[in-house]
């Protein structure tokens, strides 16, 4: 049901974010406790601020009362998608080349499941991650999730 919905509310906003240069990075409906939440994550160029959240949710808050394809009670939030940004899609990770990453995989390579280091490229469905004085080549299919790293 929870994939159904996120389709829905994906196709349904994603050409009015496209036509307002906001990207759509992530739709989640969880339960959490009793309650259950609508998050959609959404970017643009420059980062975006409180009041294009707002924007967004007026018009995502008007179209599921339009068009009501959840028929659970819901609360929605719209926010950025943080500082350790998600790498959903492998568009994703090649714009995140030369930037810090955190990525976990579904069984091991080399011995180890989790890599944090500088993305040093993205080629042929292969992550090259460096970790300290040792480069991780990491096949983009064994990827079980990937985010972007800030460093202290």
């Amino acid at each position: 049901m929870s994939t159904k919905i996120k389709t829905t509310v994906e196709e349904m906003i994603k050409p009015y974010l496209e036509e307002h240069a906001f990207e759509l990075v992530d739709v989640e409906y969880v339960k959490e406790g009793s309650n259950f939440f609508l998050r959609i994550y959404v970017d643009k160029e420059g980062g975006i601020d409180l009041d294009d959240c707002g924007q967004i949710s007026e018009f995502v808050s008007t179209e599921l009362d339009k068009n009501d394809p959840i028929p659970d009670a819901y609360f929605l939030e719209v926010s950025s998608p943080g500082a350790e940004r998600p790498l959903k899609k492998s568009a994703d990770v090649a714009k995140a080349v030369g930037k810090n990453v955190y990525v976990t995989t579904y069984e091991p390579i080399g011995g180890l499941k989790e890599f944090e280091g500088e993305l040093l490229s993205f080629e042929e469905e292969e992550m090259v991650i460096a970790s300290g004085k040792k480069k991780h080549t990491v096949p983009y299919s064994k990827v079980a999730s990937a985010r972007l790293a800030v460093v202290f």
